[in-house]
């Protein structure tokens, strides 16, 4: 179903309109101009006047810019921002000596805060991570210096990933791109292919953007196989092989690639039936729920909507699933139940994404899209949908 042309003034208008439950009459009747101007301003038909376009702000209770524009408004609230400026600082140390004044804990204790990033993360509590990881950061670096163990250097990719999960959660790609750097160079000095191959993984879903370079995610997959090569056979490796095949499957259908989508998809089904549901491998929530969910966005991407609807409805999250992947699958079902008309169910979905993850669900720009659907296909919004278009900036 189709979105609204957020370059258009007039859609611009009919959004926020809808987002204050008016319709077009009810609007007309506030700014006051006619029910046929107005009318004809949404739908594109005539331009809207600078004072047809004040007399809507007011009416509407926004800014002129929100209905023309320009500027263009921010994702990121003051307060994301600060949360973000200290763990950019926290990359910038790992090549600087460290502080001689700052005590550093013993290496088990920095491990275990390595580990609570992860399911801080897994968790979707970003703001809680978020503010631990510059001193779990800063501390593992001084230690992996101290002693250069393939554990200490694990458990520093593993905080530098920590890094990238945020950042990326929180709408900032060019800090998680740097934390996928610094991940990468520990890697390297713990000599673990596996976590290498994962960081390649991280890297490729960099691509999945509409305007990405597929081929690049795809080559990026296939090193990522090749370093498992030098990997032990093991369950972590098989894991890891299945979602390299997942991240393939994204982006061979982001490229509307059907058949390589679904020939990667097939793939990860055969490895998650080896390895059943793996999610405390390496953190990931791989396994069969896992393959339903990562299905369910390839449907929507390939516009097999009916399809994606019966994935999406069919995934039984396992006990212990992460909450930010079940939060992300919410998401997914939502599109796929509004673009199959079920709009009613659409914003009961991303209702309980809010309610299980909120600081996840609020940046994720899958969220902002729907939301926007659902916006233009309501004539008048029930209080739900009014509130969360408000929550996330829509």
């Amino acid at each position: 179903m189709p979105v609204p042309d957020d370059d258009r003034t007039g859609a611009r208008i009919a959004m926020y309109r809808k987002r204050a439950g008016l319709t077009q009459q009810g609007l007309a009747q506030r700014i006051p101009y006619s029910y046929s101007m107005l009318h004809q301003v949404e739908t594109g038909h005539k331009a809207a006047s600078p004072q047809l376009v004040a007399a809507a702000a007011r009416a509407l209770h926004v800014n002129v810019s929100d209905l023309t524009g320009t500027p263009a408004r921010s994702l990121l609230p003051d307060h994301v921002a600060d949360v973000i400026r200290p763990i950019r600082e926290a990359l910038d140390l790992y090549d600087l000596p460290a502080d001689p004044h700052i005590p550093i804990g013993p290496a088990g204790e920095l491990f275990k805060a390595a580990d609570t990033l992860c399911r801080d993360v897994r968790g979707a509590r970003l703001h809680q991570a978020a503010a631990l990881l510059p001193g779990v950061l800063a501390d593992l670096m001084v230690t992996c210096r101290e002693e250069g163990s393939t554990e200490r250097w694990r458990a520093l990719a593993s905080a530098y990933r920590s890094a990238h999960d945020v950042a990326r959660k929180l709408g900032r790609d060019d800090l998680a791109c740097l934390a996928l750097d610094r991940m990468g160079w520990a890697a390297e000095r713990a000599s673990d292919p596996v976590l290498s191959a994962i960081r390649q993984y991280m890297r490729a879903l960099s691509y999945r953007s509409r305007s990405a370079d597929h081929s690049i995610g795809l080559r990026l997959v296939a090193d990522g196989h090749r370093l498992l090569e030098q990997a032990e056979a093991s369950r972590d490796r098989q894991v890891v092989v299945g979602q390299l095949h997942l991240g393939a499957a994204v982006l061979a259908a982001r490229a509307a690639d059907k058949t390589g989508a679904v020939g990667h998809l097939e793939e990860a089904k055969d490895v998650a039936r080896k390895t059943g549901e793996a999610g405390r491998v390496h953190w990931l929530s791989f396994g069969p729920a896992n393959v339903g969910a990562h299905e369910t966005y390839v449907r929507l991407e390939l516009r097999q909507f009916d399809k994606a609807f019966t994935v999406a409805r069919a995934v039984r999250p396992p006990r212990g699933w992460a909450t930010s992947r079940k939060a992300a699958h919410l998401v997914d079902r939502a599109r796929a139940e509004m673009e199959t008309g079920r709009t009613e169910r659409a914003l009961g979905s991303l209702m309980e994404a809010r309610e299980m993850a909120p600081q996840q669900t609020r940046y994720h720009p899958r969220v902002r899209e729907t939301v926007r659907a659902l916006l233009h296909l309501r004539r008048q919004s029930p209080d739900n949908l009014s509130r969360i278009a408000s929550w996330v900036g829509v």
